[in-house]
């Protein structure tokens, strides 16, 4: 019976590996990213070559025994380097995935305390259960706005997971790209006054409803936004403007920031990057934003990308497809 247990289990492991899709899935990659379908490619081609070696043997060489030990010499060592191979590329899926779990399961557990955190500064804010002096109300903003900055990454930590491991749903639907620029760009006015910064916005007439999850598409915004009015130094503006270009929607929004280095434009997209002379000016930031950005436009069928020069600014431009 326990030998019954013990085949059936070992069966079902060999079943679950043979399940290419699956394995897939389980590690959030593409097809072609997937190592046990990279093996199975890999095993088609050690097969091909065998045939082929063996072939081109036969014509030059007589003795057939010698032609067999050098397509099984050959094979056995292309089959051991695709093995090993493949098993590094799994143990880098693996362990890829089991940091998105770790990243998703922490940032789920630290929400809850953050939360009760949040109404419990906002309690005592108001004054309901003795007076609050203003000193204390100084040291409970303080409280309240790192606990915002914690909120938001942790947000940015859990998107990040779910786009690694393939679970942000996307609901493509059509809505105004225009309009949600504008409402952004009057969310953030209080900002830009703030910083002592003018924005402008140019719109083609009569545009074509965009096709992508407007919710996404809105962090996505929010983030580039939020850069330009940052990273101003002085006075400055930020300059935008929506148009169509062919089948896609073109938006773009220009600054006259602190720029990026040109050493660092390569990694502007990468998780956790933020360039040096950026640092200088504004410490904040998880490094997260442009990443999630990127991951959001080409998941909607859209591309991004930015051109820059420190001291001078930067430019980020986005495309969004039409229906």
């Amino acid at each position: 019976m326990v030998n019954d247990i013990i085949y059936l289990v070992n069966l079902k492991e060999i079943l679950n590996q043979l399940d290419i899709s699956g394995q897939c899935k389980k590690y959030g990659l593409s097809l072609w990213q997937c190592p046990q379908f990279l093996f199975l490619v890999m095993g088609i081609i050690i097969i091909v070559s065998s045939l082929v070696i063996f072939a081109i043997g036969t014509k030059y060489i007589e003795e057939p025994e010698i032609v067999a030990l050098i397509v099984l010499v050959i094979t056995t060592i292309l089959l051991i380097i695709a093995f090993i191979i493949t098993r590094s590329f799994e143990r880098l899926a693996e362990a890829s995935r089991m940091k998105s779990e770790f990243i998703s399961v922490v940032s789920h557990q630290l929400r809850s305390p953050l939360s009760n955190l949040k109404w419990a500064i906002e309690f005592l804010m108001s004054g309901r259960i003795d007076r609050v002096a203003e000193k204390q109300t100084e040291y409970f903003k303080i409280l309240k706005e790192n606990i915002a900055r914690m909120g938001e990454l942790i947000s940015d930590l859990l998107t990040v997971s779910r786009i690694e491991s393939a679970t942000l749903p996307l609901r493509k639907k059509e809505f105004s790209l225009e309009d949600l620029i504008k409402k952004l760009i009057s969310e953030f006015e209080p900002l830009a006054k703030a910083s002592n910064v003018e924005m402008k916005f140019n719109v083609q007439p009569n545009l074509s409803l965009a096709l992508a999850d407007s919710s996404q598409i809105k962090l996505v915004i929010e983030n580039l936004l939020d850069n330009a009015i940052r990273y101003i130094k002085d006075k400055g503006e930020v300059k935008m403007k929506l148009e169509k270009k062919g089948k896609n929607l073109y938006f773009e929004i220009n600054d006259n920031g602190v720029g990026i280095p040109k050493k660092d434009q390569k990694y502007i997209f990468q998780k956790f990057f933020r360039s040096e002379n950026i640092l200088k000016y504004q410490t904040l930031g998880s490094g997260l934003g442009l990443y999630i950005a990127k991951a959001i436009i080409e998941r909607s069928g859209g591309k991004i990308g930015f051109q820059s020069e420190e001291n001078k600014g930067s430019t980020f431009w986005l495309t969004l497809p039409i229906k």
